[in-house]
Parts: C-alpha cells; structure tokens; sequence
C-alpha cells in the first residue's frame, strides 16, 4: 500500500500540462465553387469568410449548422496595392467610415465569433485605424488573429491594449503547394506545437490543401497534438474552463 502510495506522489509530483494544440485556419473563403469543399474537413477546423462575397454567407451558415467555427476575413490595406474587393479598409476612411465598413462586414458574415486580416501589410501598421478596428470587435465581443503579414504589425498592441482575445499566425501552412513544401510546413506546425504547446496555423482552401489536410491531419492525433477550434487557445477560454471546473486536456511531458 505504502509503494503505491509512492508511485502515485511521485506520478502528479511531475505536474500536468495542457497537451500540445493546434489551430488550423483557412481563410480567404467565399469567392470560388470549390471553396464548399472545407466543409470536407473536420469541424474543428475554423473557416474565415470574405465578407460580400458570392458564396460567403452561404458557406458561414452551413459550416456553423455543421458545428464549424466561423470568422471573418477582413480585408484590409496592403503594400503591394493588391485591389481589396468589397468590405475592404483603407487608410482614407476616418473613423466612422471604418467602422460601418467593418459593421457590415460583420453583418454579411453570420456566426463569426472572431476576425483576422486579409493582407494588411499598411493598414495594420497604422495606429488610428488599428484602434477603430479593435474598438468595433470589442463592442461585439470579438476576438482577434493577427495574421501578421508585416512584422511591423500594431494590430495586436493595439488588441492587447483594448482587451481584446488575441492570438497570432505562426504558421502559413500553403505559401508552396507543392506536396513537399506542404509537408515541410506541417512537419514545422508539429515540431512548434510540441515546442510551444500551441500554434495557429492560416491555410487557404487551395484544392491541393484540402487534399493534404484531409489525408494528413490523422498524423496529429499519432503525434500527440490536438486540433482545436480556435477560440479553444484564447486565454479567457482556459479561466471560464477552470472556474466551471471542466477537466482539460492533458499529458505528462
């Protein structure tokens, strides 16, 4: 009795973590046919929406009725010029231009429970709009991914200083959608989520993705790393699971 009084200390004196997690996104959704087939992927994936788009509203519904997370995918000013579409915030709105842009936005996307950008290289960099922005999800209770397409982002001071849920882009899973180079990417998202604990991966609904993600994503469960929705890695998330008492996930290391 005394040595399995032993073992049993010595087993919770290691401690428990919260077992390595995953967030996957796939943005840019709402345009093309062949989007619909993210809805092929496990709910737990999120699906960012574009807003205004032919299929996007759609898409939101019928993910959210399939238990799916949504998002909005919000456009937002690049470097490069690149033609933002409908929804799009630029550095010439003032403050309530902005701001009923992005209601709309929010409005044609129903379900969303978080935004991130969709470019953005010169609008996050900037400190007005990046506070309307973070004002207008506050006021909905939004949370926000900076998809950090600049390092130079102040998106997320911006969030942070508002109190706004925030998580960041790790990883781009499909920059090259060449079977190697989307393997090299998800051996990289496994190696930080073992590293790190957890990590937000944006991924684009490329029929070459979901192919890989459908014939792939088992090897996360192998590897001991959970997928999530992405509101699961929100910080508020892990308090509201504490004080209700709900057991996490978890695993000794």
């Amino acid at each position: 009795m005394r040595s399995l009084l032993i073992v049993f200390i010595a087993f919770f004196s290691v401690g428990y973590v919260e077992a390595s997690q995953v967030a996957i996104i796939i943005d840019d959704i709402g345009y093309r046919q062949s989007d619909e087939a993210v809805l092929s992927l496990p709910n737990n994936v999120t699906l960012s929406v574009l807003p205004h788009t032919p299929l996007g509203t759609e898409v939101a519904k019928t993910a959210h009725d399939k238990g799916y997370e949504i998002m909005l995918h919000l456009p937002m000013q690049a470097l490069n010029g690149k033609l933002l579409g409908p929804g799009g915030l630029t550095n010439t709105m003032d403050e309530s231009e902005l701001k009923a842009t992005l209601a709309r936005a929010l409005d044609n996307v129903p379900y969303a429970k978080g935004a991130n950008n969709h470019m953005g290289s010169l609008l996050t960099q900037l400190d007005e709009p990046m506070q309307w922005v973070m004002e207008s999800l506050k006021q909905r209770e939004l949370y926000f991914v900076d998809s950090m397409t600049t390092r130079f982002t102040k998106a997320s001071g911006k969030a942070e200083l508002l109190g706004i849920p925030l998580l960041r882009r790790q990883v781009f899973l499909d920059n090259d959608i060449s079977d190697s180079g989307l393997e090299a990417s998800f051996k990289r998202l496994m190696s930080l989520a073992h590293k790190q604990g957890q990590v937000v991966v944006i991924a684009h609904p490329y029929p070459e993705t979901i192919k890989f993600l459908n014939e792939n994503l088992p090897r996360l469960e192998k590897a001991g790393i959970e997928l999530v929705k992405t509101s699961y890695l929100l910080p508020y998330n892990l308090a509201n699971k504490e004080k209700k008492g709900g057991a996490a996930s978890v695993r000794l290391r």
